[in-house]
């Protein structure tokens, strides 16, 4: 099962759409997992429309009409992997202990609110991801984006995407 994660898009505020290789990615994967803060329903309402199945939660930017129609933490088995999905896990010191005591019964803890990439294991084994932004990357060097694959109660082939910035050409 082919899988992108997402999060902090803020569209159209940070920028109008998704760059070309999250669209691309979107069309492979089986699964589009999006960690909050969308910002606007239109980009939820194309996700739901183009992706073969799309989980995601509200982030503290997504207002009324965003949270009327996705929750605070989602919950989901993907290719046997449990995953949970929240949007704001508290500062980073303490993420794992905090996040493994917090979902307890996860594989996998999907991310965002930071817009940094992350990737660590929590004693116990929870593995937290954090996958960027793809449009809205801060202070970070690229704009990013996670793809992986769950198959047999395991989660493999995870990978951190980097967009580099356009270049004002001036």
């Amino acid at each position: 099962m082919r899988l992108l994660l997402i999060s902090d898009t803020h569209l159209p505020v940070r920028a109008k759409d998704l760059p070309v290789p999250v669209w691309d990615a979107v069309d492979t994967a089986d699964v589009v997992v999006h960690a909050g803060d969308w910002v606007s329903v239109d980009l939820l309402d194309a996700l739901e429309a183009r992706a073969r199945r799309l989980v995601g939660v509200f982030g503290n930017n997504d207002g009324p009409p965003l949270r009327a129609r996705l929750p605070e933490v989602a919950r989901v088995e993907l290719g046997g992997v449990r995953f949970a999905v929240v949007h704001e896990t508290g500062a980073a010191a303490g993420r794992e202990r905090r996040c493994a005591a917090a979902y307890p019964d996860a594989d996998v803890l999907v991310f965002g609110h930071s817009h940094i990439p992350w990737d660590t294991v929590a004693p116990g084994g929870l593995r937290l991801l954090n996958p960027g932004s793809p449009t809205d990357r801060r202070r970070q060097p690229t704009f990013t984006w996670l793809t992986a694959e769950a198959a047999d109660g395991r989660l493999t082939a995870v990978d951190l995407h980097h967009l580099a910035p356009a270049r004002s050409g001036r």
